[in-house]
């Protein structure tokens, strides 16, 4: 019983938590990018939900790229990003107004980010102090490790969102990606 607890408490080496971080950071933005590229057009700017499914991935992409950042001071945004897109719903400072939404993105425009996003994702992790007591981003108290996690999953829930609307309105699915499969958003 004592091994076992002394493994337990066993630090995991860094080099295999960025590993496993890449790993989902990919298999998450391949589910992701699989829902975008077989979306049918009638649905990417469907009013049937509050959000439409472009605004939903555009907003995905958009909170990835911005987490995988040491910290706030450090992001640049999408040289396309176009000011308020990236918020659902009401804006996060007063008044609290709805984001200020014209023309959405167009398919390519977000299989696109998704890419940038993707070529990102390995050097990001590889740069990030795992261990920082703090995660760079004011409004999220937590370690970086920990907000690695929330990104990873917010993330995987637009992807599974985006999914279940896809298999609702068009009968069409999207491919389970495992952390180790090796398909890359856009091959």
């Amino acid at each position: 019983m004592a091994d076992q607890e002394s493994n337990a408490d066993a630090a995991i080496p860094v080099d295999v938590l960025r590993v496993a971080l890449r790993g989902q950071y990919h298999a998450a933005l391949v589910m992701l990018q699989q829902a975008v590229e077989r979306c049918p057009e009638d649905l990417w700017n469907s009013s049937a939900h509050p959000n439409r499914f472009w605004h939903v991935a555009y907003h995905a992409l958009f909170f990835t790229h911005l987490y995988l950042q040491p910290n706030d001071a450090a992001f640049q945004a999408w040289e396309y990003h176009r000011e308020e897109y990236q918020f659902l719903g009401r804006l996060p400072w007063p008044p609290h107004d709805a984001p200020k939404i014209g023309e959405s993105y167009a398919k390519a425009e977000v299989l696109a980010y998704g890419r940038y996003c993707a070529a990102m994702v390995n050097d990001a992790v590889d740069h990030l102090d795992l261990s920082a007591p703090d995660c760079g981003f004011w409004w999220y108290q937590m370690p970086k490790l920990a907000h690695q996690m929330v990104n990873i999953r917010h993330l995987q829930h637009h992807a599974g969102q985006l999914a279940d609307r896809l298999r609702a309105a068009a009968h069409v699915g999207i491919d389970w990606i495992g952390a180790g499969d090796k398909e890359k958003p856009g091959e």
